[in-house]
């Protein structure tokens, strides 16, 4: 009886301690990992400044032409300008194909 007694006081600590834990494991793997990429994504937008060449997220390449506020005029090719929002810009494809794209 006392051996039953004892394995339920036990048990009933280890429920909360393996929530906490849990909960730790999820907040430092998934959540703060995913807050550095968004506070890295929103300077990467503040810092771009005209002539820069950037990706947005639905695959147009290009060089902002204009900034105004919190958008900016993509020049395609010469004459051609489309207005999108900084948030469009994707970070990473910007990255990669600055460093693919050869020197002019």
């Amino acid at each position: 009886m006392h051996s039953i007694l004892l394995q339920a006081q036990s048990n009933s600590y280890a429920f909360p301690l393996m929530m906490v834990l849990m909960f730790g494991i999820l907040y430092f793997f998934m959540i703060r990992p995913q807050q550095k990429k968004a506070k890295e994504q929103k300077k990467f937008a503040e810092e771009i400044k005209k002539g820069d060449y950037v990706v947005t997220i639905g695959g147009a390449h290009g060089r902002v032409a204009e900034l105004e506020g919190d958008t900016f005029i993509l020049e395609a090719e010469r004459g051609v300008r489309i207005r999108f929002s900084k948030s469009a810009i994707s970070m990473d494809s910007t990255k990669t194909a600055a460093s693919k794209k050869p020197a002019e």
